[in-house]
């Protein structure tokens, strides 16, 4: 069981924060079934396609690629290129759930409380058979830094280069080589980014165990052979 250290409560959130007073016997699902309200309210309050677009453009003009735009968006790639193509009809248009959870992001000590359910899987997937955890740029490197805290491993940052291109693993911060890695990222849709991630950590010598995410939007439970959990699968029925 991980441990849960408390410097006090947050009235507004009902959740702990992070602190110097161990409390035992705390339940990682009980924290993330307090989130799971937020990520209720979050998901799509639906924006127009014509919204969307807009939003897209305003980050293109910003300098930003397709993959940084859908991190930004919390949409896969494929919905952002159907946005910026001006695609209109129904018969092309993606299948796609925007996943809002900006809610978490502006506290650090709720990204702490997620990643205490991230080591809880962590445990029960792999063990302690992992030295390295991997955050995707950008939005998986906070939770990546979070879990690494916890269980005391290393720190690895994994960003992508171009649009069609592979990633790079950042060589300010941990090397991969020859290390049992844990990737996180915030959200699937595809699984684009994290399949070039996972081939990328390989190309570079590591061996990578286990993949996690906060929101799943898709029926995968693997990737490139390597076991996949989410915290929330979001899916259309």
């Amino acid at each position: 069981m991980v441990s849960v250290k408390q410097r006090g409560e947050k009235e507004d959130s009902g959740v702990p924060v992070v602190s110097e007073h161990t409390l035992t016997n705390v339940s990682p699902y009980s924290i993330l079934n307090r989130f799971i309200a937020i990520f209720v309210r979050e998901r799509a309050m639906a924006s127009s396609v014509d919204e969307l677009r807009a939003e897209v453009e305003r980050y293109r003009s910003d300098g930003l690629n397709t993959q940084q735009i859908a991190d930004e968006m919390s949409l896969s790639q494929t919905t952002i290129k159907w946005l910026s193509s001006g695609g209109v009809g129904s018969e092309d248009r993606p299948e796609d759930i925007r996943v809002g959870w900006r809610s978490i992001a502006v506290k650090a000590g709720r990204i702490e409380a997620i990643s205490y359910v991230f080591c809880d899987i962590i445990e029960e997937e792999i063990g302690e058979d992992v030295d390295t955890v991997v955050g995707i740029s950008i939005n998986g490197i906070a939770f990546a830094q979070a879990v690494g805290g916890q269980l005391d491993l290393d720190l690895a940052v994994s960003r992508s280069i171009s649009d069609d291109g592979g990633g790079h693993i950042s060589e300010v911060f941990a090397e991969v080589e020859g290390k049992k890695c844990v990737v996180v990222d915030d959200v699937l849709s595809g699984g684009t980014t994290m399949t070039k991630t996972v081939n990328n950590l390989r190309a570079a010598g590591a061996d990578v165990k286990l993949c996690l995410v906060l929101a799943n939007k898709s029926q995968r439970n693997e990737i490139e052979g390597v076991p996949l959990r989410g915290l929330v699968r979001v899916v259309t029925v």
